[in-house]
């Protein structure tokens, strides 16, 4: 397969144009977001939807990611992330499969819809997730596009998923909220250096390879400028897989924790990772439980 958007190949930054869709088949799949939502989201790159669940829905949904956090077999299986340089729980893995109700969120049409009508297609689960921030202490998230790490590291062939952040506490602007870059997701940063062996190992905890270059980062900014996302616990945040995103670290006394779940188009599968490297384990990049989600019969 013809690689249209290389990276990490020893050579210089660049800035390549995205030569795939924002929006697929037109939003015409289901009618999950109104015309003006749906074009805010091509515009900028992500969509900021308040209130979608309530504080019961949430409130069982953060019990449960906490009761993973303290599971003793979960805190000892290749799921946990902790943080660099520390044993505080950073991200686990895979959280659509460990826990009960958080592997019904991913099947909510609340949520579902919202991707099939932008993949324009059935959708499965990439990878999902929960990011924690302990309390004064949890460490940032560097800049990055999450595609280009996809479609390096996992053979992810084109911009056809994308991320959807469930808010389980408030995300304030002292607590490290995700920061996106408006408008960055229409060009694709070829990041230099190269990808070392079993990268994961090190990269979930913090990255350092597949990052963008100062001079990309301050061009991007300066065009599309910063936009954080603070807001109330059951919101919900949907971006697209190529658009520059961060977090800073968590200086509040109280932690932050979101649920991460990445939707790819059943017509984007992953290949074979570029450059010969060998797969991402399935619990970070899903190549085996790809069927297509059907939605829940009932909304709780």
């Amino acid at each position: 397969m013809k690689d249209f958007y290389v990276s990490r190949t020893g050579r210089d930054a660049a800035l390549i144009a995205r030569g795939d869709p924002v929006v697929y088949g037109e939003g015409r799949y289901v009618d999950a977001l109104d015309e003006a939502r749906l074009r805010r989201y091509e515009q900028d790159g992500f969509l900021v939807l308040p209130d979608v669940f309530d504080a019961d829905e949430i409130e069982a949904l953060r019990q449960e990611a906490v009761a993973l956090e303290h599971d003793p077999d979960v805190r000892e299986g290749e799921e946990i992330i902790r943080e660099p340089g520390g044993t505080a729980l950073r991200s686990i893995f895979r959280v659509h499969e460990l826990g009960q109700r958080l592997a019904d969120l991913p099947r909510d049409p609340r949520l579902l819809d919202v991707a099939r009508q932008i993949l324009g297609s059935e959708v499965y689960i990439h990878q999902s997730r929960v990011n924690m921030k302990p309390a004064l202490d949890g460490k940032e998230f560097y800049w990055h596009s999450d595609f280009e790490t996809w479609h390096v590291e996992d053979g992810m062939p084109a911009m056809r998923a994308l991320s959807c952040s469930v808010l389980l506490t408030d995300n304030t602007p002292f607590n490290g909220p995700l920061t996106l870059i408006p408008g960055s997701h229409r060009q694709f940063v070829a990041c230099i250096g190269e990808t070392p062996e079993n990268h994961y190992r090190t990269s979930l905890r913090r990255q350092e390879v597949g990052v963008p270059d100062p001079v990309s980062l301050r061009l991007l900014a300066e065009k599309g400028g910063l936009h954080a996302v603070t807001a109330a616990a059951g919101s919900v945040v949907f971006f697209d897989c190529n658009t520059l995103h961060s977090s800073g670290g968590n200086l509040s006394p109280w932690p932050r924790s979101n649920v991460f779940m990445v939707y790819n188009s059943v017509e984007n599968r992953l290949e074979a990772p570029f450059h010969g490297m060998q797969p991402r384990p399935e619990h970070i990049a899903a190549r085996r439980s790809i069927e297509a989600l059907t939605p829940l019969r009932a909304v709780a």
